[in-house]
């Protein structure tokens, strides 16, 4: 099990050690994913006591979101080909280490700027761990195993997600403050790490010996030419560079995917395979992953800076609100798969519109009340946003990956956890930018606003979901 090499990445490996390696394996596989999805959520209910304590403004509050989401969304393809080339078992590993450094450095940030570089390390480890770990899925597992430790793989996602706030709420109340949240990846990290390379069976892939360093480098650049105005550009009063910016990130990424076509036709393997993008199904659903996802990260952020600077909640109480969320999401997310295997993309779009049935409640609870009312009218609503999420998040990866090649797997699985990442900075950037536009307004104003914005996104994610193929085909 130790040196279990994978030649041939179309070919299903034997389970290691049997059942126990197998479920060995995905125990440290989830402690992975739960580390790093857990670590974009969990700073939200901090913002508040982090932009106190470091003296921060409000555009240094998004980049401790947005560019955690934006290095992994712009490393998360260039760490998958890595671990092609050079072992996934080992970049998960070398995400790992990356990660629980990273993490050391925030705990002891001095100021706002180290806290964002050392979170921009954070990322890093992250885009080496994410895309390996399904990577690692889909030549461990296969058939029933396979579509089993994909659901588990979503609903750990999803419960670090909506369990973020609370556990960020108990660990601040412990009486070490904000910086409790990035101590604890520190031992849970290491340990990962030294139970990786006895479980985890090492893989890589035969074809291609070169790394489209290019790729990469146009990649990145087209994200950071959308994310660094959005989030800054406000701040600065939208400075002639942030306009430049903006307007120079659609042909950077029109120059990338031209770059990979080229790529692709002089015989090497290519950061994005175009042939994914030729398939119908799996544009439609990479578009909707990224949508939906716009709406995942802000939510969760605006919620927190809604409950403690504008109702006053301490971070424990704020993450009790949100215990309402997580309670939805376990009720639906449980059962989502075996509805998704039945109904198909209706499961999906039936989550976008709970969902955004949810948020038009929050819409109207903030609309008349702005920062009073009774906080127990809110549960109903976060509710019935956690059971929309539990609804979507799963389906959603099975169904596009299920339409996704053997030869096509790892390209699809980087898209989909781009996509996701980029969904998670823009959406961070744009619906922020709403929200802290409208604080001089008060702050039930702008969750009024940002809410509105959220219920419109969900609309739109439940009417592209519709565009799914109907029926899902199990590899």
């Amino acid at each position: 099990m130790n040196n279990l090499m994978v030649s041939d990445p179309a070919r299903p490996v034997v389970s290691p050690r049997r059942f126990l390696g197998e479920w060995a394996a995905l125990v440290v596989l989830m402690f992975g994913t739960f580390m790093y999805v857990l670590d974009f959520f969990v700073v939200n209910v901090a913002l508040p006591s982090i932009q106190r304590g470091l003296h921060a403004g409000a555009a240094d509050v998004e980049w401790v979101v947005a560019g955690y989401a934006l290095v992994i969304a712009a490393g998360l393809v260039l760490g998958g080909r890595l671990g092609d080339l050079l072992g996934r078992r080992r970049m998960f590993a070398a995400g790992l280490a990356a990660f629980a450094v990273a993490s050391a450095a925030c705990a002891v940030s001095p100021d706002a700027t180290s806290l964002i570089a050392a979170r921009l390390v954070q990322g890093l480890g992250a885009a080496l761990m994410a895309p390996n770990i399904l990577s690692v899925l889909g030549v461990v597992y296969t058939g029933a195993r396979r579509v089993r430790a994909i659901s588990i793989y979503g609903m750990v996602m999803g419960a670090a997600a909506v369990s973020g706030q609370l556990i960020g709420g108990g660990l601040i109340a412990s009486g070490l403050g904000w910086r409790a949240i990035f101590w604890v990846n520190v031992p849970v990290g290491f340990a990962a790490l030294a139970t990786s390379r006895r479980w985890v069976p090492e893989s890589r892939s035969g074809e291609g010996r070169s790394l489209d360093v290019a790729g990469s480098l146009l990649l990145s650049a087209a994200l950071v030419a959308v994310v660094l105005p959005l989030v800054t550009g406000r701040d600065q009063r939208w400075p002639a560079w942030s306009w430049a910016c903006l307007a120079a990130s659609p042909v950077l990424f029109g120059v990338f995917f031209a770059h990979q076509r080229w790529y692709a036709g002089r015989g090497r393997v290519p950061l994005l395979d175009p042939e994914i993008f030729a398939v119908a199904a799996l544009r439609a659903g990479l578009i909707t992953q990224t949508a939906f996802w716009c709406q995942q990260a802000a939510s969760y952020l605006l919620l927190a800076l809604y409950l403690q600077e504008g109702r006053r909640l301490s971070p424990l109480a704020s993450g009790g609100v949100f215990a309402a969320l997580a309670a939805g999401y376990l009720a639906t997310s449980l059962r989502a798969p075996r509805w998704e295997e039945r109904f198909g993309r209706r499961v999906i779009t039936a989550g976008a519109l709970v969902a955004a049935g949810g948020n038009g409640l929050l819409w109207a609870f903030a609309a008349h009340y702005g920062t009073g009312g009774a906080l127990t009218a809110l549960l109903p609503a976060l509710f019935l946003v956690g059971a929309g999420q539990g609804l979507c998040i799963t389906p959603l990866t099975a169904t596009v990956l299920s339409h996704a090649t053997p030869t096509t797997a790892g390209a699809v699985s980087g898209a989909l956890s781009t996509m996701q990442q980029v969904g998670n900075s823009i959406g961070v950037a744009v619906i922020g930018m709403l929200f802290f536009d409208s604080v001089s307004h008060g702050y039930g104003v702008a969750f009024e606003r940002s809410a509105a914005a959220m219920l419109i996104l969900l609309v739109g994610v439940a009417g592209l979901a519709r565009v799914l193929p109907d029926r899902t085909v199990r590899p």
